[in-house]
């Protein structure tokens, strides 16, 4: 993947647009600070970024019967997800859903809930694993996004309703909400519910697994 350029008010913004953009935490891309920015009373200046996602080199060779070369996007990402179940000892029916933004693979069968884990942990944690995979197989970053069984889109429909709850609460009490550690698709779910909100503002502090967001007045 060519580096992804790109330009905020300080550079703590522009990292967690990069997170937002590339559905990874910081620890997971490289970044390249290429302005610092600056604040002023009259006119600042932006700061800008360059980030790469960090992709190792994983040796996850397809079978040649199983890639050839007139084969599309669409059906390396389901072969390489289908290769992993099956190492796995996992059976079930993906199903590709595309855009023009990302990709999303919803995996539907029984006794799936191995693949999700605690607060969705393993199935974050496959979902990296086949970007990595099919990044190398392409030599291009996707935006690829994996579900099972419809888990994320419950969660997601639960973070939203979630903010909604916070901003009431906040608002109310005049006094900011700290969320636990969440991953950076799940508080990206919250900073958009709440991105034209009157009242409240997010945000997120801390590093890597500890990153939080925060709800907080205007």
């Amino acid at each position: 993947m060519e580096e992804l350029e790109i330009t905020a008010k300080s550079v703590e913004e522009a990292i967690k647009e990069a997170e937002e953009r590339l559905g990874i935490g910081r620890d997971q891309f490289e970044t390249v600070i290429v302005k610092e920015g600056k604040s002023g009373i009259f006119k600042g200046e932006d700061a800008v970024i360059k980030v790469k996602p960090k992709v190792p080199n994983i040796p996850f060779p397809l079978k040649e019967e199983e890639h050839g070369e007139g084969e599309n996007v669409d059906e390396v990402v389901v072969m390489v997800l289908e290769k992993l179940l099956r190492l796995m000892g996992l059976e079930g029916t993906i199903e590709l859903q595309s855009n023009e933004r990302s990709k999303l693979l919803d995996i539907e069968g029984d006794d799936l809930g191995i693949l999700i884990g605690r607060q969705g942990q393993t199935l974050a944690c496959l979902q990296y694993i086949v970007r990595l995979i099919v990044t190398e197989q392409l030599r291009t970053w996707l935006p690829l996004n994996i579900d099972v069984c419809g888990y994320k889109k419950r969660r997601y429909d639960y973070l939203q309703q979630l903010a909604t709850r916070l901003a009431e609460q906040v608002t109310l009490r005049r006094r900011s909400v700290t969320l636990e550690p969440m991953p950076p698709d799940e508080r990206r779910i919250i900073h958009l519910t709440l991105a034209d909100h009157p009242d409240v503002i997010t945000y997120s502090t801390g590093e890597g697994k500890d990153r939080k967001l925060v709800v907080s007045l205007r």
